[in-house]
């Protein structure tokens, strides 16, 4: 199933409202983290899949790229990002990730910013990127973290006054689809364990480099809610290398 709620009216308006769609990369609590195990981007070839707004397409761009390929499944997404994060080296496609073809040994890197948690397939899409990359490419994503997503509804646990008692973790290790609420809609995500986020890439010809499960950054500790994010993880962050 490939769900494209960001073209709807009234939740792509929501969207636009976050920090991270109003501030870019210094918006996104897991930047800092992110940026850290990025690798060297000048002269090289990437693809960014569920580029969204486009930030990571730019930023790889003015660190060196030589060719950027952004795609989102979403219209609405790439509108802004051509209007937002236009850059010659940067050429944006409507397309899914799923969909893709035709692109063996084209690139150096792939970047992936939350957005892998929306695919049905994760081991089919792990084998098509491994296909793409080149020799010792790189493979550089983000995900919701399986703590965040395992139980589906992905709020807290409230007491009768409204305040926060505790997140909860359910259903583990029954992986698939979950249905959970983004900005006032429901939104179907797939729910992994950490086994398989991990093993995947080993069996499918990568090397784990790094694993991160960023925390909120300091600076944005003022941010209202934001002091609740050291309380479970919500992200994961995986560098790893076709060998």
């Amino acid at each position: 199933m490939k769900e494209n709620k960001y073209d709807n009216e009234a939740f792509f308006k929501k969207y636009s409202e976050m920090n991270r769609s109003q501030n870019g990369l210094k918006g996104a609590g897991e930047w800092s983290e992110l940026q850290k195990v990025l690798p060297d981007f000048n002269g090289k070839y990437v693809l960014d899949l569920g580029c969204g707004y486009g930030w990571h397409c730019m930023y790889a761009a003015q660190n060196g790229a030589k060719y950027v390929l952004g795609t989102d499944i979403s219209q609405k997404m790439l509108d802004i990002a051509l209007k937002k994060n236009h850059h010659p080296n940067i050429e944006y496609q409507c397309i899914a990730m799923e969909d893709i073809q035709g692109l063996e040994n084209s690139f150096d890197i792939v970047l992936s910013s939350l957005a892998f948690h929306y695919v049905f397939d994760y081991e089919q899409l792990i084998q098509n990127i491994h296909g793409w990359l080149k020799r010792l490419g790189y493979l550089v994503f983000s995900v919701e973290h399986p703590v965040f997503t395992a139980q589906g509804k992905q709020d807290w646990y409230y007491d009768d006054d409204g305040n926060i008692m505790h997140f909860p973790v359910d259903h583990y290790f029954y992986e698939g689809v979950r249905h959970a609420q983004f900005l006032g809609e429901e939104v179907i995500k797939y729910h992994r364990t950490l086994t398989t986020y991990f093993n995947t890439l080993l069996v499918n010809g990568f090397e784990i480099l790094n694993i991160i499960e960023p925390q909120p950054p300091k600076d944005m500790m003022n941010i209202e809610g934001m002091q609740d994010e050291m309380r479970r993880p919500m992200m994961l962050i995986v560098l790893a290398q076709k060998k």
